[in-house]
Protein backbone atom coordinates (compact mmCIF):
# COMPACT_ATOMS: atom_id res chain seq x y z
CA UNK A 1 0.00 0.00 0.00
CA UNK A 2 1.28 3.47 -0.88
CA UNK A 3 1.52 5.73 2.17
CA UNK A 4 -0.14 9.17 2.01
CA UNK A 5 3.20 10.81 2.94
CA UNK A 6 6.84 9.89 3.43
CA UNK A 7 8.61 11.31 6.50
CA UNK A 8 12.39 11.55 6.16
CA UNK A 9 14.91 12.00 8.96
CA UNK A 10 18.16 13.22 7.43
CA UNK A 11 21.02 12.00 9.68
CA UNK A 12 19.09 11.90 12.99
CA UNK A 13 21.15 11.93 16.19
CA UNK A 14 18.78 11.23 19.09
CA UNK A 15 17.14 7.78 19.34
CA UNK A 16 14.04 8.85 21.32
CA UNK A 17 13.14 11.44 18.66
CA UNK A 18 13.34 8.77 15.97
CA UNK A 19 11.23 6.42 18.10
CA UNK A 20 8.58 9.09 18.70
CA UNK A 21 8.47 9.96 15.00
CA UNK A 22 8.17 6.28 14.11
CA UNK A 23 5.19 6.01 16.42
CA UNK A 24 3.62 9.07 14.76
CA UNK A 25 4.17 7.54 11.32
CA UNK A 26 2.59 4.27 12.39
CA UNK A 27 -0.42 6.10 13.82
CA UNK A 28 -1.01 7.89 10.50
CA UNK A 29 -0.05 5.11 8.09
CA UNK A 30 3.07 6.88 6.85
CA UNK A 31 6.46 5.52 5.83
CA UNK A 32 9.46 6.63 7.88
CA UNK A 33 12.76 7.02 6.01
CA UNK A 34 16.07 7.31 7.84
CA UNK A 35 19.09 8.59 5.91
CA UNK A 36 22.47 7.32 7.14
CA UNK A 37 24.88 8.03 8.62
CA UNK A 38 23.02 8.46 11.89
CA UNK A 39 24.17 9.12 15.45
CA UNK A 40 23.02 5.80 16.95
CA UNK A 41 22.19 2.20 16.17
CA UNK A 42 18.65 1.57 14.91
CA UNK A 43 18.41 -1.42 17.22
CA UNK A 44 19.16 0.65 20.32
CA UNK A 45 16.83 0.22 23.23
CA UNK A 46 16.09 3.98 23.26
CA UNK A 47 14.48 3.87 19.80
CA UNK A 48 12.32 0.92 20.77
CA UNK A 49 11.45 2.49 24.13
CA UNK A 50 10.24 5.73 22.51
CA UNK A 51 8.32 3.76 19.88
CA UNK A 52 7.00 1.50 22.62
CA UNK A 53 5.91 -1.92 21.48
CA UNK A 54 4.85 -0.38 18.16
CA UNK A 55 8.37 -0.04 16.75
CA UNK A 56 8.32 -3.47 15.11
CA UNK A 57 5.26 -2.37 13.09
CA UNK A 58 6.72 0.92 11.78
CA UNK A 59 6.94 1.08 7.98
CA UNK A 60 10.66 1.89 7.96
CA UNK A 61 12.99 2.38 5.01
CA UNK A 62 16.66 3.04 5.69
CA UNK A 63 18.86 4.72 3.08
CA UNK A 64 22.55 3.90 3.46
CA UNK A 65 23.69 7.30 2.20
CA UNK A 66 22.52 10.71 1.02
CA UNK A 67 23.11 9.58 -2.55
CA UNK A 68 20.90 6.51 -2.08
CA UNK A 69 18.13 8.67 -0.62
CA UNK A 70 18.24 11.26 -3.44
CA UNK A 71 18.21 8.47 -5.99
CA UNK A 72 15.06 7.06 -4.36
CA UNK A 73 13.53 10.57 -4.20
CA UNK A 74 14.13 11.36 -7.86
CA UNK A 75 10.87 12.23 -9.58
CA UNK A 76 9.01 12.66 -6.28
CA UNK A 77 7.74 15.89 -4.73
CA UNK A 78 10.22 16.65 -1.94
CA UNK A 79 9.69 19.36 0.71
CA UNK A 80 12.50 20.39 3.04
CA UNK A 81 11.91 21.91 6.48
CA UNK A 82 14.33 24.30 8.15
CA UNK A 83 14.43 27.11 10.69
CA UNK A 84 16.62 29.04 8.19
CA UNK A 85 13.82 30.18 5.91
CA UNK A 86 10.67 32.26 6.15
CA UNK A 87 8.12 30.35 4.03
CA UNK A 88 5.52 28.92 6.47
CA UNK A 89 4.78 25.21 6.19
CA UNK A 90 1.06 26.04 6.02
CA UNK A 91 1.55 27.65 2.58
CA UNK A 92 2.83 24.41 1.04
CA UNK A 93 0.53 22.62 -1.44
CA UNK A 94 0.87 19.12 0.00
CA UNK A 95 -0.21 16.22 -2.20
CA UNK A 96 -0.48 12.46 -1.64
CA UNK A 97 2.91 10.78 -1.85
CA UNK A 98 4.90 13.89 -0.93
CA UNK A 99 8.24 13.48 0.82
CA UNK A 100 8.80 15.64 3.92
CA UNK A 101 12.48 15.97 4.89
CA UNK A 102 13.72 17.04 8.34
CA UNK A 103 17.36 17.57 9.36
CA UNK A 104 19.39 16.47 12.33
CA UNK A 105 18.62 17.76 15.78
CA UNK A 106 21.76 19.86 16.30
CA UNK A 107 22.33 21.43 12.88
CA UNK A 108 19.23 20.83 10.78
CA UNK A 109 19.58 20.28 7.05
CA UNK A 110 22.78 21.39 5.30
CA UNK A 111 22.61 25.09 4.44
CA UNK A 112 23.57 24.47 0.80
CA UNK A 113 20.73 21.96 0.41
CA UNK A 114 18.20 24.45 1.81
CA UNK A 115 19.54 27.19 -0.47
CA UNK A 116 19.50 24.93 -3.54
CA UNK A 117 16.08 23.34 -3.09
CA UNK A 118 14.22 25.84 -0.88
CA UNK A 119 12.52 24.98 2.38
CA UNK A 120 9.50 25.58 4.59
CA UNK A 121 9.50 26.57 8.25
CA UNK A 122 7.34 26.53 11.36
CA UNK A 123 6.78 30.19 12.31
CA UNK A 124 7.74 31.09 15.88
CA UNK A 125 7.67 34.34 17.83
CA UNK A 126 9.72 33.39 20.88
CA UNK A 127 13.47 33.52 21.45
CA UNK A 128 14.10 29.85 20.51
CA UNK A 129 15.92 28.69 17.35
CA UNK A 130 13.66 25.71 16.67
CA UNK A 131 11.30 23.13 18.11
CA UNK A 132 12.34 19.65 19.22
CA UNK A 133 12.59 17.47 16.10
CA UNK A 134 9.76 15.12 17.03
CA UNK A 135 7.49 18.10 17.82
CA UNK A 136 8.37 19.80 14.53
CA UNK A 137 7.66 16.63 12.55
CA UNK A 138 4.31 16.23 14.31
CA UNK A 139 3.26 19.85 13.65
CA UNK A 140 4.14 19.72 9.95
CA UNK A 141 2.83 16.19 9.41
CA UNK A 142 -0.61 16.93 10.83
CA UNK A 143 -0.77 20.12 8.75
CA UNK A 144 0.12 18.14 5.63
CA UNK A 145 -2.33 15.35 6.45
CA UNK A 146 -5.15 17.90 6.77
CA UNK A 147 -4.60 18.68 3.08
CA UNK A 148 -3.71 15.19 1.84
CA UNK A 149 -6.33 13.23 3.77
CA UNK A 150 -8.95 15.73 5.03
CA UNK A 151 -11.39 12.93 5.92
CA UNK A 152 -9.09 12.11 8.84
CA UNK A 153 -10.13 15.39 10.44
CA UNK A 154 -13.89 15.09 9.98
CA UNK A 155 -16.03 14.54 13.04
CA UNK A 156 -17.64 11.07 13.18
Amino acid sequence: MTPPLHIVLYHPEIPPNTGNIGRLCLGLGLRLHVVHPIGFSMDEKAVRRAGLDYWKHVDLQEHESEEAFWQWAEGRRVHLFSSRTERPYTACDYQPGDVLVFGRETTGLPRELVEEKGAWTIPMTGPIRSLNLSNAVAVVTYGAMAKVQPSLFEAP
